[in-house]
């Protein structure tokens, strides 16, 4: 079977950052998604692997608009020390307000450094403003159910369980 719309695909996966040559992550599971245009991986990615069978490998290079976005200055923020647990340490993450008075946009923020008076923490995808490459192989393409079309993602093994 090829991979077409509405069909779940599963690859295992490389991720390295191109200018440091240096491999970020690795995926020896298979991963799972719904292919086209379900959210569920990188367009780019879909793209690459569309068409394609079990077996077959492809590389996608993204630069950062099409990877995890350019890093952004201003969601590095500094707040007061005690609005923290005291047993916070550098790389914790936290769920803020994308904005300061927005109480309905939430962010993941993590911590990148601890002062005795503040708490430094940001708001970036820890790959953001890097250029990606992406290298995969096809590990299973199947028909996906109608569960998994309507909501958007793969049930049962490799995917989402409600």
């Amino acid at each position: 079977m090829k991979v077409t719309k509405d069909s779940v695909v599963s690859l295992r996966y490389e991720l390295t950052d191109v200018s440091a040559g240096e491999l970020l992550e690795k995926a020896d599971d298979p991963i799972s998604y719904v292919h086209g245009g379900y959210d569920g991986i990188f367009p780019a990615v879909e793209e690459a692997v569309h068409g394609k069978s079990i077996g077959d490998k492809f590389s996608v290079t993204m630069d950062a608009d099409d990877a995890f976005g350019e890093y952004e200055h201003e969601l590095v923020r500094v707040e007061p020390r005690e609005m923290f647990p005291k047993d916070i340490e550098v790389g914790m993450q936290f769920e803020g307000g994308a904005e300061e008075d927005d109480d309905e946009d939430f962010m993941l923020y993590t911590v990148i450094e601890v002062t005795d008076k503040e708490v430094t923490v940001d708001g970036n995808h820890p790959l953001a403003g890097k250029t990606i490459k992406f290298e995969g192989i096809i590990t299973a393409v199947r028909a996906a159910t109608q569960e998994e079309l309507d909501h958007g993602h793969v049930h049962g093994e490799g995917g989402h369980h409600h």
